[in-house]
């Protein structure tokens, strides 16, 4: 009988495979197989699910989740009314790594914004707003590395316009392709930034061409993309840039309701010491005050401080406008939408609501996934036991992401715990409890945490950059595969004489006719092209002494054991081979 799992309209290709329970590297090759590139965290629609899934063979029916619970699970962008007043636009800036994005952001902030308030690009979202000829412009600042696919998507759908960075020295890149994927699912325009123009090499042109074979043709080529030359290191072209972002926003007529309950989006968060949690967010609608009572997800929060991107106390926030909340209970997750509520009982309602909703969902998962365990895995995956703990949810749920991706179906990473904020004892015991590995990025280990890990002979690993933390694991993983077992043909003995014939051994003589002999060694024994045997060579002997090695065409004595009795026939062959151990990779 089939296994039915529900889904929505759309479904990101690592959520796909985690009900499937298959390794998300398989799911992937099977969309490139079909014609379809998609990462980990990109999302592909019901029937391109239910035709991988038929590819696959797998005996499991889709079934389409009720509008209702899509649209729980759905980040929608708020419908403006006829009362909705113009608001600054939520600018992304994108881009392959190293093709000066962060330089970019840094001599935008430097021109517009105090330079004590300048610091430097974190692996996470972080969200910022200048003033450009007396008008407010909010920028997400996106991280390049692979590994941020997810935060890198989230920034698109916050966004209304993503500005592409490409150098003009070295062209449109993998990520750069993939940015410009995910504005186009976002449905925001695009203005592209081609940087270090004034570097050696740079050629505009060639930049527009290739940006052309993306579909993404110029304004002077005919097209309706924005295009500015800039240099970050010098500052040209800097202010006109911000110039076509302002005209863009107006073009696109962005509006938002004031005279709304405040409504947004949790873009991170992180535990300050003496603060409790923090969530750094950006407002759609609604004007948000200190004292409001706002759910997030599973959470809620009295706001007690609200302050916006430069740190300073702020009475009210508006759309458009990035703002850091304290007061949550827990910690908010990244990517929930956060609401205004009348009271603190309805805050608590609504959070107990939606955690027992999340409750409900990730237990159906499991026992989808316990029975799809048995469909579709004959072997026992062996399982590597890891706890994450990260600086913010952005980068943690960076982290498992990338940590998903490495799963095969031999081997898998397994989080039993994670968290942000630093290591506790909490996650000593639950590490001794599992056999699991602690993974930290960005975070502290208190020495004393450190003493105890060393005590209890915990392995506990801190990292800053991320794909040195994927590097570890996947080495710890690579241990786990079984080693491959490499067959090396070495040389073949014609058999010419048979001298003693035993129930588990035979001697016998012959003439090397290929390659050499060397002892101990395997062989297959052939007669007429056709394998009837596997026996073992124990011994050599070239006249009455023995010998480690026969050269071809040398007459030789060998001593075999085998098995099963074996009645080796004249002219019988012996192909000899060794094995070599060698081990594997992912």
């Amino acid at each position: 009988m089939a296994t039915t799992i529900e889904v929505e309209d759309t479904i990101t290709v690592g959520a796909l495979a985690e009900r499937l329970m298959l390794p998300v590297s398989k799911l992937i090759t099977e969309l490139m197989k079909n014609g379809i590139m998609a990462t980990v965290n990109e999302r592909i629609d019901f029937d391109t699910a239910q035709i991988i899934i038929q590819e696959l063979g797998l005996d499991v029916e889709l079934k389409t989740a009720s509008k209702k619970e899509v649209e729980t699970n759905e980040h929608r962008k708020p419908v403006a009314s006829d009362k909705a007043v113009s608001r600054p636009p939520v600018v992304a800036v994108m881009g392959h790594v190293d093709h000066g994005k962060t330089s970019l952001l840094d001599a935008i902030r430097q021109a517009n914004v105090a330079k004590a308030e300048a610091g430097g690009i974190t692996q996470h979202i972080s969200a910022y707003q200048i003033d450009h000829n007396g008008r407010k412009i909010t920028f997400l600042d996106t991280p390049g590395h692979e590994a941020f696919a997810a935060i890198r998507e989230h920034g698109a759908q916050l966004t209304d316009i993503v500005i592409l960075v490409v150098a003009a020295d070295d062209g449109v890149k993998p990520q750069t392709i993939e940015a410009i994927r995910y504005a186009r699912k976002a449905g925001v325009k695009i203005v592209v930034a081609i940087n270090k123009i004034d570097k050696e090499g740079a050629d505009a042109n060639r930049i527009k061409q290739q940006l052309a074979e993306q579909n993404l043709l110029v304004e002077e080529w005919g097209g309706d993309t924005v295009v500015q030359e800039v240099s970050a290191k010098t500052g040209q072209g800097i202010s006109e840039l911000l110039d076509m972002i302002l005209l863009v926003s107006d073009v696109e007529e962005l509006r938002a309701d004031v005279e709304v309950p405040a409504k947004g989006l949790i873009i991170e968060a992180h535990v300050e010491t003496g603060r409790g949690p923090v969530a750094n967010a950006l407002i759609e609608s609604g004007v948000l005050k200190p004292g409001q009572f706002i759910v997030a997800g599973s959470t809620y929060a009295k706001v007690r401080n609200l302050e916006d991107s430069l740190g300073r106390a702020i009475k009210q926030a508006g759309p458009s406008t990035p703002v850091s909340i304290t007061g949550f209970k827990t910690l908010p997750e990244f990517g929930d939408e956060f609401n205004a509520v009348a009271s603190e009982r309805a805050a608590r309602s609504e959070a107990e609501s939606n955690a027992s909703q999340k409750h409900l969902a990730t237990n159906r998962g499991v026992t989808s996934s316990e029975l799809l365990r048995i469909i579709n895995r004959s072997n026992e995956v062996k399982e590597l036991n890891v706890i994450i703990k990260a600086d913010v949810q952005g980068s943690l749920t960076s982290v498992i992401d990338s940590l998903k991706s490495l799963d095969t179906e031999e081997v898998s990473v397994r989080v039993v715990g994670s968290g942000v904020g630093s290591l506790t004892e909490n996650d000593l015991r639950l590490s001794k409890t599992a056999g699991a590995t602690i993974y930290g990025f960005n975070v502290q280990a208190p020495s004393a945490i450190r003493q105890q890990a060393s005590r209890d002979r915990i392995e506990l690993h801190m990292y800053n950059v991320i794909y040195e933390l994927i590097d570890d694991v996947k080495q710890s993983l690579e241990k786990l595969l079984s080693p491959e077992v490499v067959l090396n043909d070495i040389g073949t003995l014609i058999v010419k004489g048979i001298f003693n014939t035993t129930k588990s051994s035979v001697i016998c003589g012959g003439e090397v006719s290929k390659g050499h002999l060397v002892v101990p060694a395997k062989a297959r024994v052939l007669r007429d092209k056709k394998q009837i045997a596997e026996v073992e060579v124990v011994g050599l002997k070239r006249g009455p002494t023995d010998v480690k090695e026969v050269l071809e065409g040398e007459m030789c004595g060998v001593s075999l054991t085998t098995s099963s009795r074996l009645e080796l026939q004249i002219d019988d062959r012996l192909e000899m081979y060794t094995e070599e151990v060698m081990e594997r990779h992912l």
